[in-house]
């Protein structure tokens, strides 16, 4: 099987990395009256074993030709469930249900890495940061966004523009919207010209319109450097 070219991206099955498990609202260890606003950050044990030895998920792809900018779409959709923090952009929102997932369950983050992954040609999320992997149970998303950005610039890109789309029935996000983007704006390291934040309702029509569930959409344009 061919390799890739060694990659921050890909990263080895030999060191565990110990991620603190997401506590249900209810427990001992979470504070669900007050919520925190503020970008959550990356442990640094994390974000250390991120940089460490690498080692490809899949085999190489081609090397893409030089374009000068690059189209990608991302979408991700969690079920909801009660008693779990609900994590949006990295921020922690106020609601009575949270994203089941084997990471943090961040839509919006899961979303636009996948857009980036999807510009450059690359893998999804889902094969490069696996749900069997014990190393991402509830690890923080921004581990995969920087990963994500780091690998742009190493191909050469930069940030040409990028527009979400967030489709909950609640909570409401207007309180919040603009919180959320800084932070996707610093994660990007990008002017919050270039980045947007929408945010529909499902008109209560299936899982997403009944609460049971949140769903994302993001669209992304690379520019050559």
């Amino acid at each position: 099987m061919a390799t890739a070219p060694s990659s921050s991206l890909f990263l080895t099955s030999s060191s565990p990395i110990s991620t603190p498990p997401r506590a249900r609202a209810g427990s001992s260890h979470s504070s669900p009256c007050r919520p925190s606003l503020r970008p959550r950050r990356t442990s640094q044990v994390v974000a250390a074993a991120v940089q460490a030895e690498h080692q490809p998920a899949v085999a190489a792809a081609p090397k893409p030709p030089a374009l000068p900018f690059r189209v990608g779409h991302g979408f991700d959709l969690h079920r909801l469930e009660p008693d779990l923090p609900l994590i949006i952009g990295g921020i922690n929102i106020p609601h009575d249900r949270g994203c089941e997932a084997h990471s943090d369950g961040d839509v919006l983050l899961h979303c636009v890495v996948d857009a980036i992954l999807g510009a450059l040609g690359l893998p999804d999320i889902g094969q490069i940061f696996p749900d069997s992997d014990p190393r991402w149970k509830g690890a923080d998303s921004s581990v995969f966004m920087r990963e994500a950005v780091k690998l742009m610039h190493e191909a050469g890109y930069e940030l040409g523009n990028l527009d979400a789309t967030l489709i909950l029935q609640k909570p409401k996000i207007s309180p919040f919207k603009e919180t959320i983007r800084s932070n996707l704006c610093e994660l990007l390291g990008a002017d919050p010209s270039v980045v947007n934040l929408k945010a529909k309702t499902h008109e209560k029509v299936d899982s997403l319109g009944e609460n049971r569930s949140i769903a994302a959409h993001t669209v992304i344009l690379l520019m050559r450097k």
